[in-house]
């Protein structure tokens, strides 16, 4: 991911989110970020919204936001569905 990707990340994240990235890898955002290796999510195809909570689904990634008084934040990224389980995602928030 490049730095610019990265940064952008960063600043998309919800806070608790950020916070656990930053205390899972021990580093900040911006570094934490670039080492993830999430997929480029490609063209969007589908957007479920539930209230305040969303799942944006893309050919190659799904995200998981939450609306804040701040706007939309992503609480998940890099996540995949497993058949009769809870998506698998690569960065979340606790």
């Amino acid at each position: 991911m490049s730095s610019k990707d990265a940064g952008a990340l960063c600043t998309e994240l919800a806070p608790r989110t950020r916070s656990e990235l930053e205390d899972s890898d021990k580093q900040p955002c911006l570094k934490a970020a670039g080492d993830l290796g999430l997929p480029e999510g490609g063209r969007l195809t589908r957007i479920d919204v539930y209230g305040r909570q969303a799942r944006v689904v893309a050919e190659k990634d799904t995200l998981f936001l939450s609306q804040f008084s701040s706007g939309w934040k992503v609480v998940a990224a890099g996540c995949l569905p497993e058949p009769g389980r809870p998506y698998q995602c690569t960065v979340k928030g606790g």
